[in-house]
Protein backbone atom coordinates (compact mmCIF):
# COMPACT_ATOMS: atom_id res chain seq x y z
CA UNK A 1 0.00 0.00 0.00
CA UNK A 2 1.58 3.02 -0.94
CA UNK A 3 2.72 5.96 1.73
CA UNK A 4 -0.20 8.04 0.80
CA UNK A 5 -3.40 5.65 0.87
CA UNK A 6 -1.72 4.61 4.37
CA UNK A 7 -2.37 8.26 5.23
CA UNK A 8 -5.47 8.61 4.04
CA UNK A 9 -6.19 5.39 6.34
CA UNK A 10 -4.81 6.40 9.46
CA UNK A 11 -6.70 9.68 9.52
CA UNK A 12 -10.23 7.78 8.32
CA UNK A 13 -9.16 5.19 11.26
CA UNK A 14 -8.54 8.24 13.75
CA UNK A 15 -12.15 10.02 12.82
CA UNK A 16 -13.83 6.94 13.78
CA UNK A 17 -14.97 6.67 10.72
CA UNK A 18 -13.86 2.74 10.13
CA UNK A 19 -12.29 0.82 12.50
CA UNK A 20 -8.55 -0.05 12.15
CA UNK A 21 -7.56 -3.39 11.22
CA UNK A 22 -6.65 -5.77 13.86
CA UNK A 23 -3.27 -6.71 12.72
CA UNK A 24 -1.73 -6.78 8.98
CA UNK A 25 -3.00 -10.22 8.08
CA UNK A 26 -7.43 -9.42 8.92
CA UNK A 27 -6.18 -6.35 6.78
CA UNK A 28 -5.23 -8.52 3.93
CA UNK A 29 -8.43 -10.84 4.32
CA UNK A 30 -10.53 -8.13 4.39
CA UNK A 31 -9.13 -5.81 1.11
CA UNK A 32 -9.91 -9.74 -0.71
CA UNK A 33 -13.23 -9.60 -0.23
CA UNK A 34 -14.42 -9.51 -3.51
CA UNK A 35 -17.96 -7.46 -4.82
CA UNK A 36 -18.31 -9.61 -7.82
CA UNK A 37 -16.25 -12.56 -9.36
CA UNK A 38 -17.42 -14.36 -6.16
CA UNK A 39 -16.37 -18.29 -6.11
CA UNK A 40 -20.40 -19.26 -5.66
CA UNK A 41 -20.90 -16.67 -8.45
CA UNK A 42 -18.66 -17.86 -11.22
CA UNK A 43 -19.50 -21.60 -10.45
CA UNK A 44 -23.21 -20.59 -10.86
CA UNK A 45 -22.85 -18.75 -14.26
CA UNK A 46 -20.21 -21.51 -15.25
CA UNK A 47 -23.53 -23.68 -14.67
CA UNK A 48 -25.99 -22.04 -16.35
CA UNK A 49 -23.50 -21.24 -19.03
CA UNK A 50 -23.10 -25.03 -20.07
CA UNK A 51 -26.99 -25.12 -20.04
CA UNK A 52 -27.37 -23.14 -22.66
CA UNK A 53 -28.32 -19.72 -20.67
CA UNK A 54 -26.99 -16.79 -21.76
CA UNK A 55 -26.72 -13.42 -19.70
CA UNK A 56 -25.13 -10.22 -18.56
CA UNK A 57 -23.05 -10.17 -15.42
CA UNK A 58 -23.01 -7.17 -13.18
CA UNK A 59 -25.00 -5.32 -15.47
CA UNK A 60 -26.19 -1.92 -13.71
CA UNK A 61 -29.85 -1.61 -14.10
CA UNK A 62 -30.67 1.86 -13.75
CA UNK A 63 -34.21 2.14 -12.17
CA UNK A 64 -36.59 5.32 -11.23
CA UNK A 65 -35.49 4.87 -7.54
CA UNK A 66 -32.19 3.15 -7.45
CA UNK A 67 -29.16 2.06 -9.45
CA UNK A 68 -28.35 -1.29 -8.91
CA UNK A 69 -26.05 -4.43 -9.95
CA UNK A 70 -27.28 -7.90 -10.45
CA UNK A 71 -24.52 -10.77 -9.96
CA UNK A 72 -26.48 -12.10 -13.16
CA UNK A 73 -28.98 -10.42 -15.35
CA UNK A 74 -31.59 -11.72 -17.70
CA UNK A 75 -32.51 -8.47 -19.57
CA UNK A 76 -35.22 -10.28 -22.33
CA UNK A 77 -36.82 -12.14 -19.60
CA UNK A 78 -36.11 -9.22 -16.69
CA UNK A 79 -34.67 -11.51 -14.27
CA UNK A 80 -32.65 -10.42 -11.72
CA UNK A 81 -29.60 -12.81 -9.84
CA UNK A 82 -28.18 -12.05 -6.66
CA UNK A 83 -25.49 -14.76 -4.81
CA UNK A 84 -25.66 -13.19 -1.32
CA UNK A 85 -22.51 -13.90 1.15
CA UNK A 86 -23.58 -15.61 4.16
CA UNK A 87 -21.85 -12.34 6.53
CA UNK A 88 -22.42 -9.25 4.54
CA UNK A 89 -26.32 -10.71 3.95
CA UNK A 90 -26.80 -11.85 7.55
CA UNK A 91 -27.91 -15.02 6.20
CA UNK A 92 -30.28 -16.60 9.06
CA UNK A 93 -28.30 -20.10 8.65
CA UNK A 94 -24.87 -18.42 9.19
CA UNK A 95 -24.67 -14.88 9.43
CA UNK A 96 -23.54 -13.88 12.83
CA UNK A 97 -23.18 -10.77 14.82
CA UNK A 98 -19.59 -9.53 14.70
CA UNK A 99 -17.89 -9.64 18.35
CA UNK A 100 -14.96 -6.71 17.55
CA UNK A 101 -15.68 -3.28 16.34
CA UNK A 102 -19.61 -4.03 16.92
CA UNK A 103 -20.40 -0.35 16.47
CA UNK A 104 -19.08 -0.22 13.19
CA UNK A 105 -20.04 -4.04 12.02
CA UNK A 106 -23.67 -4.00 13.22
CA UNK A 107 -24.94 -0.62 11.54
CA UNK A 108 -23.41 -1.70 8.37
CA UNK A 109 -24.41 -5.47 7.95
CA UNK A 110 -28.18 -3.93 8.80
CA UNK A 111 -27.98 -1.30 6.16
CA UNK A 112 -27.21 -4.26 3.84
CA UNK A 113 -29.89 -5.92 4.68
CA UNK A 114 -31.97 -2.46 4.08
CA UNK A 115 -30.96 -1.87 0.51
CA UNK A 116 -31.67 -5.85 -0.36
CA UNK A 117 -35.18 -4.77 0.86
CA UNK A 118 -35.68 -1.56 -1.39
CA UNK A 119 -33.16 -3.12 -3.84
CA UNK A 120 -35.88 -6.18 -4.24
CA UNK A 121 -39.12 -4.39 -3.82
CA UNK A 122 -37.69 -1.37 -6.53
CA UNK A 123 -37.09 -4.22 -8.82
CA UNK A 124 -40.25 -5.59 -8.52
CA UNK A 125 -41.72 -2.40 -8.91
CA UNK A 126 -40.53 -2.25 -12.42
CA UNK A 127 -41.20 -5.56 -13.69
CA UNK A 128 -38.39 -7.62 -12.81
CA UNK A 129 -38.36 -10.78 -11.20
CA UNK A 130 -35.46 -10.71 -7.88
CA UNK A 131 -33.80 -14.45 -7.29
CA UNK A 132 -31.60 -14.23 -4.03
CA UNK A 133 -29.35 -17.17 -3.50
CA UNK A 134 -27.46 -18.03 -0.37
CA UNK A 135 -23.75 -18.41 -1.39
CA UNK A 136 -23.79 -21.51 0.52
CA UNK A 137 -26.87 -23.25 -1.17
CA UNK A 138 -25.83 -26.18 -2.86
CA UNK A 139 -25.51 -25.61 -6.61
CA UNK A 140 -28.15 -27.71 -8.09
CA UNK A 141 -30.10 -26.15 -5.96
CA UNK A 142 -29.42 -22.55 -6.85
CA UNK A 143 -29.70 -23.72 -10.58
CA UNK A 144 -33.48 -24.51 -10.43
CA UNK A 145 -34.01 -21.41 -8.91
CA UNK A 146 -32.69 -19.56 -11.95
CA UNK A 147 -34.28 -21.94 -13.86
CA UNK A 148 -37.83 -21.76 -12.34
CA UNK A 149 -37.65 -18.17 -12.24
CA UNK A 150 -36.59 -17.75 -16.33
CA UNK A 151 -39.67 -20.54 -16.86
Amino acid sequence: MSDELADKRAAAHARGLYPAPLNAGRSRNMQANRRTNTKPEVLLRSALHRLGYRYRKDLQLKLDSVRVRPDIVFTGRKVAVFVDGCFWHVCPEHGRQPTTNEWYWTPKLRRNMERDRSVNASLEEAGWQVVRIWEHEPLPKAIEAVRSALE
